[in-house]
């Protein structure tokens, strides 16, 4: 899949181009498009062409960013308005009613900053925005961290194509897996500090007799 969407994205006039890097990013979590397709593989290469001289830059970058970010919007509007119904869906049925739960849960416990963390892995992408909307997190908080995590991620892989060229294959698998692994630390950081202050109310509370 990322090959033929490779391929298409070098060989199609600049329009479709730019439309492609504004889509797909924003397709990720209102169609859970990010369960198929990592988004970054657009940014990426879009970078790239800028850096040929076949995009502009800053037209990609702007592209990126409202696509991520306006696409989240999206899927955290249809999880607020049709949570129940679209877990029994056939599609949300494939993602797995533990993987639902599991994320509901990570953003009831850590509100906003989840919203930012999840942008950078795929899964977390295409899921949490509906998932935040499910668990009624306020919208003027989700904004604000999407916004900041949409404009970083956008960014990053955007930049990190132009910058690298005709090497972006590389790049983009190691940009890839940073972020995973980035991802992956913060969460172990967040869920330590989150069994220590359950240690510390427990040792806190009375001893019952």
């Amino acid at each position: 899949m990322i090959g033929v969407v490779e391929n298409a994205l070098t060989s199609v006039p600049a329009w479709v181009a730019y439309a492609a890097v504004f889509a797909l990013p924003f397709l990720e979590a209102s169609l859970f498009l990010g369960f198929v397709f990592p988004g970054e593989t657009a940014l990426v290469i879009g970078g790239v062409l800028a850096s040929q001289g076949r995009l502009s830059l800053p037209v990609v970058m702007g592209l990126a960013i409202v696509g991520a970010v306006t696409g989240d919007a999206v899927g955290y509007a249809v999880g607020r308005r049709f949570g129940p119904s679209l877990q029994r869906s056939r599609l949300g049925q494939m993602v797995g009613e533990e993987r639902w739960r599991t994320t509901e849960a990570f953003i009831v416990r850590r509100g906003g900053p989840a919203v930012f963390l999840g942008r950078f892995t795929a899964l977390l992408r295409a899921l949490v925005p509906s998932a935040a909307g499910m668990a009624h997190l306020p919208y003027r908080t989700f904004a604000m961290w999407n916004a900041v995590g949409g404009t970083v991620w956008a960014t990053t892989f955007v930049v990190a194509g132009y910058a690298a060229g005709e090497s972006y294959r590389q790049i983009e698998r190691y940009l890839g897996r940073g972020a995973l692994a980035l991802t992956g630390v913060v969460l172990a950081g967040l869920l330590a500090a989150h069994l220590l202050h359950r240690r510390r109310v427990r040792s806190s509370e009375p001893s019952a007799h």
